[in-house]
């Protein structure tokens, strides 16, 4: 992949990947850093890089993640996080989030479904592409789906 198809591809799914990213860990900052993270990381092996770019830079990313989430103490999880955030850090901007409720609710629902809740419907990811991802069958991701909207019903007020 030459640098200006690497540029151009990042241009166009870099927003997406922030807000997945900040969704699973429930802090913008540490969003960006990751998301900063899994594009140098990426771009080191983008030499080698064939097949769907978005899938493996997510893929890249939801790595970064779980890698912060092994070697940085902190909150043991992300509604810790969300409550130790101030007002002005809460107004993230992307629009998928405004709903404080939803976020509260991702955030208390376990790491792997609210991934897959996250991918399929935020970023409009098929069922094949979440198991790329993720790297696990797609039955196992239709299961976390199936269960993370059933977990996500029990804390959301309808």
């Amino acid at each position: 992949m030459t640098r200006e198809r690497f540029i151009s591809e990042v241009r166009a799914c870099q927003g997406r990947l922030r807000r997945f990213l900040a969704s699973l860990c429930g802090d913008a900052a540490l969003a960006d850093d990751i998301a900063q993270e899994a594009l140098v990381r990426a771009y080191v092996c983008s030499g080698r890089f064939t097949g769907n770019f978005k899938a493996w830079i997510f893929r890249i990313a939801y790595n970064c993640f779980i890698d912060n989430l092994r070697r940085i103490p902190g909150p043991s999880s992300p509604l810790e996080s969300y409550e130790a955030m101030n007002v002005a850090d809460a107004a993230v901007p992307d629009a998928s989030f405004r709903h404080e409720e939803l976020r509260r609710a991702l955030a208390q629902i376990p790491e792997k479904e609210r991934t897959a809740i996250v991918l399929h419907y935020f970023e409009d990811l098929p069922v094949k592409e979440i198991a790329s991802v993720m790297q696990i069958p797609s039955g196992t991701v239709k299961y976390y789906l199936s269960v993370g909207r059933e977990h996500l019903k029990r804390h959301i007020n309808l």
